[in-house]
């Protein structure tokens, strides 16, 4: 039976094969870190069309769409990944794709955003936030791709959880950065269905880890929030029809300090060539640096569009 309503893991399976030509089926590395104790895994999701896993959960929901859905295009409320994962599936499908962006996105990501042929239309934080929660914006023709609180969303990023199990099916733990919670929910509702005995961790940032605050508590709270350059998963507050299905499938939280997360992308970088953004070093910090982890452990390295120059920054830190 399925823990969610209307969600389980046949439409995961689904979704795998529906967006089997979209997306790329991404490999898992073990990270060259023998200082730890356990295994540390690296499912690199960094390596898709728009360097992040949102392309999957974009896939799936767009592809499932009919023609009426589609007549007037797509749209979707993100700065980042997700703005850049439904332009790239738009442009696939030759439809009009729009991005509601807050007016304080940087122009990197505009740009990014005009790449790909979609329009973007910025509005205030307050009102960015507010198309979250109502799912509309006057004006705006065709239909909304929620960047996480959507089960076909859910349901194309629960193919990761797929994967890791045909490629390393003894893992012992899985830690995955927690944003809007559309990540954790697909792979997690995924490795529950098929190993329920393996961890699931959500990983967040000391600046804002509302998840672990909210877990602690047994309800959504709002918490302290301040901007890093880990933009992609911090933030004030969690979205409370994602943490009602997050409390299903996360076993335990681990929050990491900025400078725990620097060292993360640091080492990544270094030992293995490969880059993480922010947010997927928050999972890579948890991993090394919490002691209590044992046997193997796979971080979702969410992504790696991470600013140049802060990249640079991070790797000529003595961390």
């Amino acid at each position: 039976m399925s823990i969610y309503k209307n969600i389980d893991i046949k439409e995961i399976e689904k979704a795998k094969k529906r967006i089997k030509e979209k997306i790329l089926r991404t490999p898992l590395v073990k990270l060259n870190y023998p200082e730890k104790n356990c295994e540390i895994f690296l499912k690199l999701e960094s390596l898709q069309s728009i360097g992040s896993f949102k392309i999957r959960g974009a896939a799936n929901k767009i592809l499932k769409m009919n023609s009426s859905e589609l007549e007037n295009g797509v749209w979707t409320c993100s700065a980042g990944n997700m703005a850049q994962a439904v332009a790239w599936m738009a442009r696939e499908l030759k439809i009009d794709c729009t991005t509601i962006v807050p007016n304080t996105a940087p122009q990197t990501k505009l740009d990014s955003i005009e790449r790909l042929g979609a329009h973007y239309l910025k509005v205030s934080f307050e009102e960015f936030e507010e198309i979250f929660a109502t799912r509309e914006k006057k004006g705006i023709k065709g239909t909304m791709i929620h960047p996480f609180s959507d089960l076909d969303v859910i349901a194309g990023n629960g193919t990761i959880g797929l994967e890791i199990l045909e490629d390393l099916n003894d893992v012992d733990s899985i830690i995955v950065p927690y944003a809007g919670g559309g990540l954790i929910c697909g792979i997690g509702l995924a490795i529950k269905s098929l190993k329920p005995k393996t961890i699931i961790y959500s990983s967040e940032v000391s600046t804002g880890a509302p998840y672990a605050a909210s877990k602690a508590k047994n309800q959504p709270v709002e918490v302290e929030y301040e901007p890093s350059f880990v933009d992609g998963i911090s933030g004030s507050k969690v979205f409370p029809e994602m943490f009602n299905l997050a409390q299903k499938v996360v076993d335990k939280t681990i929050v990491s300090s900025l400078k725990n997360i620097e060292y993360a992308i640091k080492i990544t970088a270094e030992r293995n060539n490969i880059i993480a953004e922010g947010a997927a070093g928050s999972a890579i910090a948890a991993a090394i640096f919490d002691k209590s982890l044992t046997g193997k452990v796979v971080c979702i390295l969410s992504g790696g569009n991470i600013n140049s120059m802060k990249l640079s920054e991070i790797l000529s830190k003595n961390l």
